[in-house]
């Protein structure tokens, strides 16, 4: 991870500009195309209160000129200045201004990449389902979710119980934020990771959506199951926002999931969103969707971002963002 901007790399230019109010930082190869080019639009992580394109720099150059595409990076709001949702409304708002005027980059209008990692790839598997209502634009070519949380239910699933206590993201800290993120009481924390918030109604209906029996049984490893604890109804009507859709993409109905592009996944070992991964993969699958899946064995929450750290460079990280320049020169 750079604590300082990561220089520019000679064969890009790059341009802070503004796509519908929202800053944006677009990285364009300078060589010719014999035609116009793939587009990427980059979701930042930082559990949506930290974070700056500048920090992902070093990302950004290696993508834009090893997959000969032009990257969008977002600079979204960051909360609590800018409350939820402001901040996948501001990035669906870029999104769409860039679908809106590809050309003007070079980009071909139907081949544009969301993606993001940790809070970034959440909201771009939400933006994503928010697009499918969006008829006037051309269809996204594919989503990128690099170690993202997608639903807020279960924090006893295994990947959970396995990385309590990992250092970057550890399981009271991915409840501490997600409530911090939502502007909540974090005396709620106690009463959430037990899933004392989830109403009796949804357990039932997603329950065979968010369960450890749809966890592959090599990733359990002597995991015995929790159950969510009694709901509480104070409980839920303190942070309702935590269920829905546009915070937990795994909860949207079939007709939405059925309609996303081609997927990119990648999970960490290591992560205690590893199982959110692996659930929205088989969530996608089951609705027909075509997802590929790169796992990283040895990798951790964040890791990406130390691709690029000189003495603290991580193979993981080179190896994830390797993994997201093959994808996109295969669509």
């Amino acid at each position: 991870m750079r604590f300082m901007k990561a220089r520019l790399d000679p064969s890009l230019s790059a341009k802070d500009l503004l796509f519908d109010g929202v800053p944006v930082r677009v990285y364009q190869p300078k060589a010719p195309s014999a035609g116009r080019r793939k587009g990427m639009v980059l979701f930042h992580g930082g559990a949506g209160m930290v974070g700056t394109v500048d920090f992902y720099q070093d990302i950004c150059n290696r993508i834009a000129k090893e997959a000969d595409v032009v990257v969008v990076a977002v600079s979204y709001g960051l909360s609590p200045e800018h409350p939820y949702p402001s901040q996948y409304k501001q990035c669906l708002a870029a999104a769409i201004h860039f679908m809106q005027n590809a050309e003007v980059f070079g980009v071909d209008p139907s081949q544009i990449i969301i993606f993001g990692d940790s809070a970034g790839g959440s909201f771009a598997s939400t933006i994503a389902q928010q697009l499918t209502k969006r008829p006037d634009l051309p269809k996204l070519r594919a989503q990128a979710l690099i170690y993202s949380g997608v639903q807020a239910m279960d924090f006893n699933l295994p990947s959970y119980v396995q990385n309590a206590n990992m250092p970057l993201l550890g399981k009271e800290n991915a409840v501490h934020f997600a409530l911090r993120y939502l502007n909540k009481d974090l005396a709620l924390k106690g009463d959430v990771l037990k899933g004392s918030h989830v109403p009796e109604d949804f357990r039932l209906k997603y329950r065979n959506w968010v369960s450890a029996d749809n966890i592959p049984e090599e990733f359990k490893r002597g995991y015995r199951e929790v159950p969510l604890a009694p709901y509480k109804p104070e409980v839920y009507k303190r942070c309702p926002e935590m269920l829905e859709e546009t915070f937990s993409s795994i909860f949207a109905e079939d007709h939405v999931i059925k309609q996303l592009p081609e997927t990119f996944i990648v999970t960490c070992e290591y992560d205690v969103f590893r199982d959110d991964g692996l659930l929205y993969k088989k969530r996608l699958e089951d609705c027909g969707v075509k997802v590929r899946w790169f796992h990283a064995e040895q990798g951790f929450h964040g890791v990406m971002n130390f691709a690029d750290s000189g003495i603290f460079t991580f193979p993981t990280g080179v190896q994830i963002v390797d993994s997201i320049i093959d994808f996109v020169k295969s669509l």
